[in-house]
């Protein structure tokens, strides 16, 4: 899935929020454009809004938010995060779509990109799915 314009951004999040995005479009640059999009509207808080609007789409699509899948708490703030961080470094005027690739591009394109600051153990533990558990290899990037 590409997101060419901001209208892709919008029935993205119309769609998560909705619980109504098929399962298959759910992919990892679908989560940073989520959260892209929650961190650009500022009437959104997309770290108070986006946990719960994953665990009900999860429950929405069949997937169980358990001690082992589903809703994982840590990489969700963690990519919350790491979208700011990288957002704050353009023009405020930068179009999501810009946005989105140049990050799909960067080390964060990659799904295991967490494991460059949580061992996989910590990482997934109980706890870090549960609630945020601070990176043990090295601490994610302030934000600007």
């Amino acid at each position: 899935m590409t997101f060419p314009d901001e209208d892709h951004f919008d029935s993205l999040a119309r769609d998560l929020i909705g619980c109504e995005l098929p399962k298959s479009e759910w992919t990892h640059e679908a989560h940073f454009a989520a959260a892209l999009w929650f961190i650009r509207h500022p009437v959104r808080n997309a770290e108070r809004e986006m946990p719960s609007v994953i665990i009900a789409y999860n429950e929405a699509t069949g997937v169980a938010n358990t001690d082992t899948d589903g809703y994982h708490e840590t990489i969700t703030l963690a990519s919350i995060r790491m979208a700011k961080h990288y957002l704050a470094a353009h023009p405020g005027d930068t179009a999501l779509s810009d946005v989105l690739s140049g990050l799909m591009r960067s080390p964060l394109g990659r799904s295991s990109w967490p494991l460059d600051y949580w061992t996989k153990p910590v990482l997934f533990s109980v706890t870090a799915r549960r609630r945020w558990v601070d990176p043990d290899i090295k601490p994610l990037p302030t934000q600007v």
